[in-house]
């Protein structure tokens, strides 16, 4: 299963995204079943969590027919989370695609599935506050040009003043701050676009969706929107 399995669909997801990474602690993405994204953090009320259908589940997916009452449960071993399915599950959990069998260590990064719910496991403080990068995320970053990262730079501008209601720069406004015309603005977003692999989204999708990924994987960091 590929990374990153819950996208933010929108600045206001992205935003609480990045919010819950600043604090550094691991915790869950997933959506419910009318698609409203959740965020549970894992290091509040202890060191385990059980999942399940129950309301009285820390986290509770009574939402999906698919997840047992009590389902499995989340355990922190030292600075770590691990995912413990002991058989009580009738669909099992899975994490990667690959079904667990007793114990498995978490990694940032992550795809946990219960049921029919997938969420994604972060882990800010294994990458340095950044989400973990494969290697050909690096490379993917480190190819930019010089003028597609002043683009991603001022495409995200808008998230430094961390205000919920925060979006994506418009194509003028990048032409304006990094002085090309709006058409080179547009044919620079189309680069990053398919570099980034995201070209067949819905177009009123792109610009959020790559705004979060130049963010997690490194291709502008918080201090350059400040800048």
């Amino acid at each position: 299963m590929a990374r990153g399995p819950v996208p933010a669909e929108t600045a206001g997801e992205l935003k609480q995204r990045i919010d819950a990474e600043r604090k550094g602690a691991p915790f869950l993405v997933y959506r419910d079943d009318g698609g409203r994204q959740l965020i549970h953090a894992l290091g509040d009320g202890g060191d385990r969590k059980s999942v399940g259908r129950s309301e009285a589940a820390d986290v509770s997916l009574a939402f999906d027919r698919e997840v047992s009452r009590v389902h499995a449960e989340l355990e922190r071993v030292g600075e770590e989370w691990t995912l413990a399915d002991d058989g009580l599950s009738r669909n099992g959990s899975f994490v990667n695609g690959e079904r667990v069998a007793g114990r498995r260590r978490l990694r940032d990064g992550d795809a946990l599935q219960f049921g029919d719910t997938v969420m994604l496991y972060r882990a800010p403080s294994e990458a340095g506050a950044d989400e973990t990068l494969a290697a050909t995320d690096r490379r993917r970053a480190e190819a930019l040009t010089e003028t597609q990262h002043k683009v991603l730079v001022a495409l995200c501008r808008p998230f430094a003043t961390g205000s919920e209601f925060a979006t994506p720069a418009t194509n003028r406004q990048i032409a304006d701050e990094v002085f090309l015309s709006v058409d080179a603005v547009k044919a620079n977003l189309r680069a990053l676009f398919e570099r980034f692999e995201i070209g067949d989204l819905p177009q009123n999708k792109k610009r959020a969706r790559l705004a979060e990924l130049a963010l997690r994987r490194g291709a502008i960091t918080p201090r350059e929107l400040s800048g």
